[in-house]
């Protein structure tokens, strides 16, 4: 008996998720296609240049502006952020660090603590 294997496939914006970047900034072969399971591996082990120009100037998901700026992603919303952020508005929402950010980053802070310290007690 003979087993067909189908190559796994994904949508864009799943691959776009997976890869980190913000799916309407990627190119439009991209967008439109479907990507394969080892499509997906080689954009990860050689990414080409505008991938590589997407993760170094963004726009950015919100889960990596939200990382970058060191808050959660309800952080952001709570701060007005509701788009995806280039580098460039990352580093100058930073250079301006408004109240907003001040306080979430703090939360996240106390977020990170009390997982260490449950952690630390259920051991």
């Amino acid at each position: 008996m003979t087993s067909h294997k189908t190559a796994q496939t994904m949508k864009p914006a799943t691959a776009a998720k997976k890869l980190g970047v913000y799916l309407e900034a990627t190119p439009p072969e991209f967008q439109e296609g479907v990507v394969s399971r080892d499509e997906l591996n080689a954009l990860q082990a050689d990414p080409p240049e505008w991938l590589r120009e997407l993760r170094r100037t963004g726009p950015h998901p919100r889960p990596v502006v939200a990382a970058k700026l060191g808050v959660s992603i309800g952080g952001l919303t709570r701060g007005g952020i509701t788009e995806a952020l280039t580098t460039e508005q990352i580093e100058a929402l930073k250079a301006e660090n408004p109240d907003w950010l001040v306080r979430e980053r703090a939360t996240q802070a106390e977020v990170r603590k009390e997982t260490v310290r449950v952690k630390e007690q259920n051991r």
